[in-house]
């Protein structure tokens, strides 16, 4: 099984680092299919009230419940921050969306035990 197979099948809640509620964005298309496709899917953006009928958060450590993904739709040089949080609160994978590289910040994160897909 490779790591993007392992990490759609070990999760079930996604927090989206990054989503929009605007239709339009690349970032509410991919969270509203994987919504449908059974993922709980959690926002985080601090410029939103909610996204997909669900409440968004400020940042990582601010959402109640335990995420097993954080899929990050940042530009990459507003990655490393996402990555520390991230391990913070103990996810169990990541993913940067296309276009999204932070070299540094994947290895710290795969030092901390948490698997990262990278522009893939």
């Amino acid at each position: 099984m490779d790591l993007v197979e392992e990490q759609l099948r070990n999760s079930k809640t996604i927090a989206v680092v990054g989503l929009s509620d605007n239709p339009e964005r690349i970032s509410y298309g991919v969270s509203k299919y994987m919504q449908s496709q059974g993922y709980r899917i959690i926002p985080v953006n601090p410029m939103i009230e909610e996204s997909l009928g669900e409440k968004s958060y400020p940042d990582l450590k601010s959402v109640p419940e335990h995420i097993d993904m954080v899929d990050i739709f940042r530009r990459s040089e507003l990655v490393a921050p996402v990555v520390d949080e991230a391990i913070e609160v103990g996810v169990k994978y990541i993913w940067m969306q296309d276009g999204v590289i932070d070299e540094t910040a994947k290895a710290k994160a795969e030092a901390a035990g948490i698997p990262v897909v990278m522009d893939d």
